[in-house]
């Protein structure tokens, strides 16, 4: 085949008819060109909606020829459709360069043999896939104008490489849509802008702007006119309107934005914006309510977006807010609570739209912010409700490292000297690990100012103060305060606050910090809702009796209170833990505040033994001890109300054995068992008719009454004037233990004599377990 095709050029050559053109004559078989196997394809697109489109494929061949194939899909039978490589873009048009065979419409394909321009100038398969050019394929040769399908080819053929960039509704509502960039093989750009909603006959100038949309900036590059029937415009960049090289590149990296205006003669209104190049938004952005304050229902949020160059884009959004109103917006240092300068200042809210939108690059004092500084910023934002009324705040938030994480606690603060004053304290945790501390108080007095303050130790035991809060308006109840350190000024966090040894005190005022109108323990004095409540009866003043109740702290350790009906007014009641059950007796374990006659009240924060070891909830509740309240501190020995607590408390569970008369008619009543907690026993005897003033010796014997026998367990003599003996019994008098459970099957009996010297009368007697029946108590 190679061989034929020479000779034929020869035998062209020799006739001398071969002129220079840029095809080979139609004669020539196409098949006769050897090719090498490199190749190119370019696409060919529909033209004004031809519905005709394909491809052209540039294929290299030998002796400097290149086989170009156009395929078209969509040509009328029997039609003939011109086709040229034109110069330059498809965007921009050019002159015809080389023309091709026309497409058969028939089989929608052309094949021309290709190593020359029109002008004679060669050009081999290299040169062609590097030409700057287009190929059009027209509808007819007397129909030039009308173009069926286009395409860019060589150096002006797009690499694949895009960006694409939104451009959202501005000023006329319905136009939005895209610019898209591309790449193109010889490194330039092709801008193609696609809109929604433009109106027919329209023509909407467009350009790339400097700097972001929030900033508006001057124009960078102009591209051709969108056309409002299309709503598409194709632009060829390869320079800005300035005439600097500008690369596909160069706009992934520019600081830039596009407008597309109305008209030529309405640049002032735009009806599509976005953003392009460093400003383009990454998908991280972070949103902060912005609370009502000054003006009710006004509020919204405010929303950081990240750009690809690191910097922000800010867009406040409020509800509310009226129309045509200014409203500077700004972020301020510290937190809302605290107060601070104006580290950034945002562009003003729309009051007809509610929404501002500003590009943060630094602060107002000139250092760079990025957006990842403001993620962690010390600083609150204040929208204000003109630039004549800055102290008037519309709506604000704490941001960055202020805001809440959303863990918070709650601890109620307590009325105490002024009645129908109460609420609570939250402690909500910041990002930055410090707090804020909310006080909420009912029924302060208009117009009031209440200090307020976390004290050390527990309210029972009162302390110094630790931290100040910002006082509480009585006109809202209402104290707001950041704490980052102790007064003292070491870090205070929310977590150690959690665990701090403190309570609250809310006082009435400045000049009556005496009086505290509320109070709560918090951190590690915080009830844990486990409490334990034990009887203190009646003693030796009639009437007088009530509970001590013991609370778990958070802490491990208790709040012991003491209630009490019917003590004296003014009176002060000493109180304590001793050693041992009531009937026992012992010294002093423990001591509370006393007990207030006039309130009947005691609470005390109990940490340690009187002695100085520690003592925990836990243990209390398994302690040998009981309680005494006294008349006074100077009659300690007037016990007004008792009871056992801890491991002596009674289980409930009880036997009753009867103590029948014997030498002293009409002498006659009950032993009764009674469990304790721990295992041991209370017992008590109740006889009628004692002798007043007598003592009456009592014993467990062993075996049965009837039997006789020798002392085990001696009791507490038994009171003649009030008939009653209360023993706890812990073990035999030879030491070794005795429980409840080992008394009711016990092989004896018991006892109660005349008297210590006349042991051997028996008033009364009766056998109990193993050897007798319980009775009903």
């Amino acid at each position: 085949m190679k061989k034929y095709y020479h000779v034929l050029l020869l035998m062209l050559g020799m006739a001398g008819t071969l002129l220079l053109q840029s095809c080979v004559d139609e004669l020539s078989p196409a098949d006769a060109l050897n090719l090498s196997g490199n190749s190119r394809t370019y696409p060919l697109n529909a033209v004004d909606g031809s519905g005709i489109s394909g491809n052209v494929v540039f294929e290299e061949g030998e002796g400097g020829y290149t086989k170009v194939t156009i395929n078209l899909s969509g040509t009328p039978n029997g039609g003939a459709h011109p086709a040229h490589i034109h110069v330059n873009s498809a965007a921009d048009g050019g002159g015809i360069a080389i023309s091709l065979q026309p497409v058969d419409g028939t089989t929608g394909s052309s094949i021309t043999l290709v190593n020359k321009l029109d002008d004679g100038t060669f050009i081999d398969y290299e040169g062609l896939i590097r030409f700057e050019g287009h190929v059009n394929v027209h509808l007819a040769y007397g129909q030039l104008e009308t173009i069926v399908a286009q395409g860019d080819i060589g150096g002006n053929a797009l690499d694949g490489t895009s960006k694409q960039y939104n451009l959202l509704t501005k000023d006329v509502a319905g136009i939005s849509g895209t610019v898209l960039f591309e790449k193109s093989v010889a490194g330039f750009t092709v801008a193609t802008i696609d809109l929604n909603g433009t109106p027919a006959g329209g023509s909407h100038p467009a350009h790339i702007h400097a700097n972001s949309a929030a900033e508006g900036g001057g124009i960078l590059i102009s591209f051709n006119p969108v056309d409002g029937a299309t709503g598409r415009s194709r632009t060829i960049i390869r320079t800005d309107d300035a005439g600097n090289p500008v690369s596909f590149e160069d706009i992934l990296n520019m600081d830039a934005y596009v407008n597309v205006h109305l008209a030529a003669n309405q640049l002032g209104t735009i009806v599509a914006q976005g953003d392009i190049g460093s400003n383009e938004l990454t998908q991280n952005f972070k949103e902060y309510p912005l609370n009502e304050l000054a003006v009710p229902g006004i509020s919204g949020s405010i929303i950081f977006k990240e750009r690809l160059n690191g910097f922000t884009l800010a867009s406040i959004q409020l509800d509310n807010t009226p129309e045509g109103g200014m409203h500077p917006a700004h972020i301020h240092a510290n937190s809302a609570a605290e107060g601070g300068g104006i580290l950034v200042s945002f562009n003003p809210v729309n009051g007809t739209t509610g929404t501002s939108e500003t590009t943060i690059r630094q602060l107002d004092n000139g250092q760079p912010l990025t957006y990842n500084q403001i993620l962690d910023m010390d600083g609150y934002v204040n929208v204000h409700l003109s630039m004549n009324q800055l102290a008037t705040i519309v709506a604000q938030g704490d941001i960055g490292g202020n805001e809440l994480t959303g863990m918070s606690k709650m601890y109620p603060l307590n009325e105490l000297a002024v009645p129908g004053i109460s609420g609570s304290i939250t402690f909500e945790e910041r990002k930055n690990g410090f707090s804020l501390a909310t006080i909420e108080l009912a029924n302060t007095p208009e117009g009031g100012v209440h200090p307020a303050h976390i004290h050390a130790n527990s309210a029972a035991e009162g302390g110094g103060i630790l931290v100040s809060f910002n006082p509480v308006d009585g006109s809202t109840g209402m104290s707001k305060t950041t704490i980052r350190s102790l007064d003292a000024g070491g870090p205070l966090t929310y977590s150690e606050i959690m665990d701090i040894n403190g309570y609250v005190n809310v006082h009435l005022s400045m000049t009556q910090l005496n009086v505290i109108v509320a109070q709560g323990d918090i951190g590690e004095n915080e009830l844990t809702g486990e409490m334990k409540m034990y009887a203190l009866n009646e003693s030796a003043v009639p009437g007088i009796s009530g509970s001590i109740t013991f609370e778990e702290r958070k802490s491990g350790f208790s709040l012991a209170t003491i209630e009490l009906d019917n003590t004296p007014d003014g009176g002060i009641h000493p109180a304590h833990i001793h050693a041992n059950s009531a009937a026992e007796g012992g010294g002093i374990l423990v001591s509370f505040n006393p007990v207030d006659g006039t309130t009947g009240m005691s609470k005390t924060t109990i940490r340690t033994l009187d002695a100085g070891g520690t003592l925990t909830y836990a243990e209390i509740l398994d302690m040998d001890g009981y309680v005494n309240v006294h008349l006074a501190p100077d009659q300690l020995a007037v016990i007004v109300a008792q009871g056992d607590i801890g491991g002596n408390e009674l289980t409930g569970t009880s036997s009753t054995y009867a103590l029948g008369e014997l030498a002293v008619p009409g002498i006659s009543g009950t032993v009764t068992f009674n469990e304790r907690k721990n295992g041991f026993t209370l017992a008590t005897i109740m006889l009628s008719n004692t002798p007043e003033g007598g003592i009456h010796p009592a014993h467990i014997h062993a075996n049965s009454a009837e039997e006789g026998g020798g002392i085990l367990v001696s009791f507490v003599p038994v009171n003649g004037t009030t008939g009653m003996s209360h023993t706890t019994i812990r073990a035999f008098d030879s030491g070794a233990a005795l429980t409840y459970q080992d008394l009711l099957s016990i092989d004896g009996y018991v006892n109660v004599h005349l008297s210590a010297d006349q042991l051997g009368v028996i008033v009364a007697q009766g056998n109990v377990g193993s050897n007798a029946t319980a009775v009903p108590a």
